[in-house]
């Protein structure tokens, strides 16, 4: 299916590419969430009506995530977790958990937006997590595991 990109999707194209993705993908994820519209010919002409405002509103949400980026740069976050003598957990530290933590000291990010590229937290330490605040944004917060006393 042929769809016009209503803004940046990682892996896939920027605001205003008109992009052939498979239907289901199109269907159930990018034009429920507003992502693309079917690259129809009133739908392409609707489009490049509203470029310049679209363009406008992405340089808005950019700017406000690098501010968030930048709010976020030095935080590193401090959890809790039982675990064993040799520094082990007994459970695991998703990004459930983190989304939950830095939502408590009152940063509003969804589980989605926690990027763990090793995977969930299963021993004590400091480990580097991503966070994906933009397509183009990402912030790097430090989480601290100790041990739960």
């Amino acid at each position: 299916m042929q769809i016009i990109l209503m803004e940046k999707v990682i892996n896939l194209g920027t605001l205003g590419d008109v992009v052939k993705v498979k239907d289901g993908y199109a269907r159930n994820f990018l034009i429920p969430q507003g992502k693309a519209k079917r690259a129809t010919a009133g739908n392409l002409r609707h489009f490049e009506e509203r470029r310049a405002e679209l363009e406008k509103q992405h340089a808005v949400v950019l700017a406000a995530a690098q501010a968030r980026a930048v709010q976020m740069a030095e935080l590193s976050l401090v959890l809790a977790q039982k675990a064993g003598m040799d520094g082990r957990l007994f459970g695991s530290v998703t990004h459930i958990d983190i989304a939950d933590a830095l939502a408590a000291q009152g940063i509003e990010i969804s589980k989605t937006q926690v990027r763990m590229s090793n995977g969930p937290l299963k021993t004590t330490g400091e480990f580097p997590v991503e966070i994906v605040l933009h397509a183009d944004v990402i912030a790097e917060i430090t989480v601290i595991v100790q041990p739960q006393r």
